[in-house]
């Protein structure tokens, strides 16, 4: 029993003290991405900014999902 105390009180202890690097993660959730021109400034806008399309993907809720990333930054464009 004291074994398993010590092993729950050191992985408490590690939990506590890792460093959790939680990278900024902008959502902008007011876009209409189903419209062509929209996609398209959208693109042109983020590459003019450097921000690197990582993802384009259908949620579960059927709207269109875009991510993109700037160093340790993301942001995250979803549709109406």
């Amino acid at each position: 029993m004291k074994k398993k105390l010590q092993l729950f009180c050191v992985a408490v202890v590690l939990l506590l003290s890792a460093k959790v690097n939680a990278d900024d993660v902008i959502r902008i959730n007011n876009l209409n991405l189903f419209n062509p021109d929209v996609r398209k400034c959208l693109l042109e806008t983020s590459a003019k900014e450097g921000w690197e399309l990582k993802s384009v993907y259908m949620n579960s809720e059927e709207k269109l999902v875009y991510v993109f990333s700037k160093g340790n930054d993301d942001k995250v464009y979803t549709s109406k």
